[in-house]
């Protein structure tokens, strides 16, 4: 099984001690997000779990405890964008987590900490120079820490539409897509730093930029795990991510982003941090009389042998 934490939310950043318990007595309970009265009891043995994908704009709440993952292949891929509290209300110091990244690799290893910068969004503050001069100064913070670089360009969700008057996004065309694309590889080239998107239909191949998808086979292949996963079912268009486990939930991370993708409801997400509780089975709430509990089945694979 490959465990993703999170691609709904910031587990890392707000919920580390929910997190680290579950991995304690070796299950979660995940309700499934659209038939909130089935639920998957996920067994989070060290036996079961290929890799765990830590996905956080904030990993410091959790590197106190590390030890507790020892047998586990850990993967951290962190976001660090040049954007502040205007778009990003409650995310941390980025120079904490530049640091956070250092000691992660130093742990981990070059290939198991990736930077994410995304989603790269315009407008009258955040000019393509901008970006340009935001991710020069990013590699040169993490050119010896770091293998790998993910991007993307924002997309127009529920969240960035209801944000539009604060965010005042402009469109990004093509050809500036190629712009920005064309400056950043030139920079991650000249620091030794692999570039690749994620999700992207735009194919930028031509300019050494990887068409690839969070979790992948290579991803896997650098752990040494050498098993075909099928693609993931609920992936969105440009998704090539193989099937993985979501210990997350929406409308629940404290962050405040307003491009978010994950958080579209806001009233909702007050009432859901609010309903956490670190000793539950699940990430928000309880299970309830009225649920259906049922064993979250690995998915099948085969093993790769030539």
């Amino acid at each position: 099984m490959i465990l993703s934490v999170s691609q709904r939310c910031d587990i890392p950043a707000y919920f580390s001690d929910w997190f680290y318990q579950r991995i304690k007595e070796g299950f979660a309970d995940v309700r499934a997000p659209f038939n909130p009265q089935l639920v998957h009891r996920v067994n989070l043995s060290r036996e079961n779990v290929d890799l765990i994908v830590f996905m956080s704009k904030n990993p410091l709440p959790m590197m106190a405890k590390l030890d507790q993952l020892n047998g586990y292949n850990c993967c951290f891929q962190i976001t660090i964008t040049p954007y502040t509290h205007d778009i990003e209300k409650n995310v941390a110091d980025k120079r904490l987590i530049i640091e956070a990244v250092r000691t992660l690799s130093r742990r981990y290893g070059r290939h198991a900490v990736i930077v994410r910068y995304d989603p790269i969004l315009l407008n009258q503050r955040y000019t393509i120079d901008y970006h340009m001069k935001a991710f020069q100064r990013l590699c040169e913070q993490l050119s010896s820490t770091i293998d790998t670089i993910i991007f993307s360009f924002v997309d127009e969700y529920k969240n960035t539409r209801a944000h539009q008057a604060e965010l005042k996004l402009l469109p990004i065309s093509e050809s500036q897509m190629l712009l920005l694309a064309r400056g950043m590889a030139q920079i991650a080239e000249s620091y030794g730093i692999r570039l690749q998107t994620c999700g992207e239909k735009i194919d930028l191949q031509h300019l050494n930029i990887q068409k690839g998808s969070c979790i992948s086979s290579k991803l896997l292949a650098d752990y040494g795990i050498h098993s075909a996963y099928p693609l993931a079912k609920t992936r969105g268009d440009g998704c090539d991510c193989l099937a993985y486990t979501d210990l997350g939930a929406y409308n629940c991370c404290a962050h405040g982003c307003s491009y978010c993708y994950a958080n579209y409801d806001e009233a909702k997400v007050k009432m859901n941090l609010h309903q956490h509780d670190p000793m539950s089975t699940m990430l928000i709430g309880h299970l309830k009389p009225e649920d259906k509990l049922v064993d979250k089945r690995q998915k099948v694979k085969q093993t790769v042998l030539f």
